[in-house]
């Protein structure tokens, strides 16, 4: 009789061999997490850094990002196009826009809306700047202008998430989390990744924490938020009738009995939750003095054009972005929430460049004059631009073409890169996807973006996905 050809597995069998399978996949998990608290437990009070060594040359490092949080006009900033402005208030070209995705503009008669404002070109390398932003243009020589970057989302959370971690999924870790989570910080009295916001009269789109989370990653990596208004960190004293040194003592305790249930559990977030004791004992003492404006002359308070420090201002926040540089923070953000412009676009540009053109380009001069700018790398820019279509008497969101700059940190000064086709619809030439900037920017950071990973569900996850090229040619 011939042999049964079905496997020769009892179902008895099956699942007991199954059952130490799952077992096997539980045990890895286990270890992979004992191994990812071991190092932070070893000294919670500071993280170095996951990776052992650069992958490259370091020419940055820290990141200061002033997010345009709404998306900036590329028409009125950094991409003069005059043929819009020759078409302006006639039929938008069916050639450009069929079939592609629009926002609020879908099946809606289109007609170009030309640039309100002037270009002009500065410095000795010509960049041509908006003439909003007077100040920013006397910097043309330090900046490194982007005209063909590209985004995949076209609504503004999923953008700012897409611009902040390279995905969509929530629960992806920011880009300041992956550099706090790779590279530490050289701060031990600061958070090394700190966010702070400000508002325009116009277009204020809201934002959510989650663009500064540390998603997979351990807590210990996001984002803290600063109050831009009055106090910097909420309740920082102690209260009436505890001394530095009982503080002391009640800090070394609770960090006494997490450390033993760190080494029975081997989770994370214990040590996160040691460190963030430690370093909140630490901030009482270094937070007053970070916000304490007073040492500053009264000639860099006027270059800021800082009225009152801590004030909820962009210029106050710039200001105190350098105080951040300064004492080591690794990525500083900066929210300014003035440039959702579907409507009123002439008074909410004019009101968002007042707001950002002096302090953005005091915060420059600054850091080069200290030294500060040839290892900080600053980034200006929204999660999308705006179409060259009108939207009533605004722009709606556009996704095929939008203008950021860099400075600093060892990309080239005084250049362009790309260029969108005749009416600025979409990047012709070079274009530079959000994977790209990343991939860029760590490079800059010493980092190899394929390099730079954490385990999650049992995959390799990294800032760039699967996607991202360093643009070689922006670094000098």
């Amino acid at each position: 009789m011939p042999p049964d050809p079905r496997p020769s597995l009892a179902r008895r069998s099956f699942l007991q061999q199954g059952a130490f399978g799952l077992g096997g996949i539980a045990l890895s998990s286990l270890l992979q997490r004992t191994e990812a608290a071991s190092a932070a437990i070893e000294r919670p009070d500071h993280w170095k850094g996951a990776l052992a060594a650069p992958h490259f040359p370091v020419k940055a490092k820290r990141v200061i990002f002033l997010c345009m949080a709404g998306g900036p006009s590329q028409f009125e900033t950094f991409d003069w196009k005059p043929q819009l402005k020759a078409l302006h208030d006639q039929p938008f070209p069916d050639s450009f826009t069929q079939g592609q995705q629009l926002a609020q503009l879908q099946n809606a008669a289109l007609k170009a809306r030309g640039p309100f404002t002037e270009f002009a070109k500065h410095g000795e390398s010509g960049i041509e700047v908006n003439e909003l932003f007077p100040e920013i243009a006397k910097q043309a020589d330090r900046l490194c202008v982007i005209r063909s970057m590209q985004t995949e989302q076209i609504n503004h959370d999923t953008a700012h998430a897409f611009m902040n971690t390279g995905s969509i999924i929530k629960g992806r870790p920011s880009m300041g989390s992956w550099l706090q989570y790779g590279l530490g910080s050289e701060t031990e009295d600061l958070p090394g990744f700190i966010v702070l916001t400000s508002a325009g009269k116009y277009g204020q789109q809201p934002i959510s924490a989650r663009q500064w989370s540390s998603g997979v990653l351990p807590s210990r990596f996001q984002g803290i938020q600063f109050q831009s208004v009055g106090d910097a960190v909420h309740y920082i004293g102690n209260p009436e009738g505890v001394c530095q040194s009982t503080q002391r003592q009640v800090v070394e305790e609770v960090a006494r009995l997490n450390q033993l249930l760190a080494e029975d559990y081997g989770d994370p977030e214990i040590a996160t939750r040691i460190a963030q004791y430690e370093m909140a004992f630490r901030m009482q003492a270094s937070v007053p003095e970070l916000s304490d404006f007073s040492g500053e002359s009264e000639a860099t308070l006027e270059l800021y054009g800082v009225k009152e420090p801590g004030d909820g201002s962009y210029a106050s926040n710039c200001l105190l972005a350098r105080r951040l540089a300064e004492r080591g923070v690794r990525m500083i953000q900066l929210y300014h929430r003035a440039w959702d412009h579907h409507s009123n676009l002439e008074e909410g540009m004019k009101d968002g460049a007042a707001a950002v053109d002096r302090p953005t380009a005091a915060l420059l001069e600054d850091l080069d004059r200290r030294g500060l700018l040839e290892d900080t790398l600053v980034l200006w820019g929204g999660e999308f631009g705006r179409t060259p279509m009108g939207q009533g008497s605004g722009r709606d969101h556009h996704i095929l073409s939008f203008s950021v700059f860099l400075a600093g940190g060892g990309v080239k000064p005084g250049i362009t890169w790309g260029a969108t086709d005749e009416l600025g619809y979409r990047a012709v030439e070079d274009p530079v996807t959000v994977h790209d900037l990343h991939a860029t920017m760590l490079a800059l950071l010493g980092i190899d973006h394929h390099r730079l990973t954490t385990k999650f569900q049992g995959l390799d996850i990294r800032l760039t996905g699967v996607a991202g090229n360093v643009v070689r040619d922006l670094i000098a």
